[in-house]
């Protein structure tokens, strides 16, 4: 299963920001560095988010929830989530509203990690060849 790294997390967050807007520049890099540990952290010789949405709402959760960035978290956890879905033959497809209700309710605080989750695998497609 292919992650995204530091590398990826911050072309991200520089092209969202000159295409869309927002402050430039990384508020805490510690929270980023723990934001991306996400996909991959263990307890106990085991993986806490083993499948790729256990993985993809990890990493956006706490994209969102830990604000590394001065600007445009919600928009960077959103599209990390579709990159790491992306690039192990996954996409989420849900209509613009949807999407947005979804991200302001986890920004908000009033969607936690497991229904983030949900709401990924209910909007989940593979790729087909």
């Amino acid at each position: 299963m292919e992650l995204l790294s530091l590398a990826d997390i911050l072309t991200i967050h520089k092209a969202i920001i000159e295409r869309s807007g927002g402050g430039k520049g990384i508020r805490d890099l510690g929270l980023l560095e723990s934001a991306i540990a996400q996909q991959s952290v263990s307890f106990g010789g085991k993986e806490l988010y083993p499948t790729l949405v256990d993985k993809a709402a990890a990493l956006c959760f706490s994209v969102v929830g830990n604000h590394p960035f001065a600007d445009g978290n919600k928009r960077v956890g959103h599209a990390s989530m579709r990159m790491l879905l992306n690039l192990n033959g996954f996409t989420v497809e849900a209509d613009v509203d949807d999407a947005e209700r979804a991200f302001l309710r986890l920004a908000a605080g009033e969607m936690n990690r497991d229904e983030l989750r949900k709401w990924i695998t209910d909007h989940l497609v593979q790729f087909t060849e």
